[in-house]
């Protein structure tokens, strides 16, 4: 599932430049997170960055979208397709993951 940032967001901007899909954006009143780019982290961490940084925990999965780990480690080497780390991690099978926590 994408994760998306509830209305409680205070508009730090500090889950921003964690993001490693580039998924968060400034938005009107919250940051928003594009659930086409969002991965959880999958294959970059074993936790949501965003998660981590959000002063006031207003980064949580969503719902609406249940994904899969192997949906989401596709989605990440579609949008890094350039990523030979990322590439060796999930050849490997070690992939960073919440999944596998």
């Amino acid at each position: 599932m994408a994760t998306h940032i509830t209305s409680e967001c205070i508009n730090c901007g500090a889950c921003e430049p964690e993001c490693p899909n580039s998924a968060i954006s400034q938005g009107d009143e919250t940051y928003l997170i594009d659930p086409e780019r969002c991965t959880e982290c999958v294959g970059f961490f074993d936790h949501e960055e965003c998660q981590s940084v959000c002063p006031v925990e207003c980064c949580l999965p969503d719902p609406a979208r249940v994904e899969t780990e192997q949906a989401l480690i596709q989605r990440a080497l579609a949008l890094h397709p350039e990523d030979a780390e990322l590439k060796a991690r999930v050849g490997s099978g070690d992939v960073p993951s919440r999944f596998r926590k």
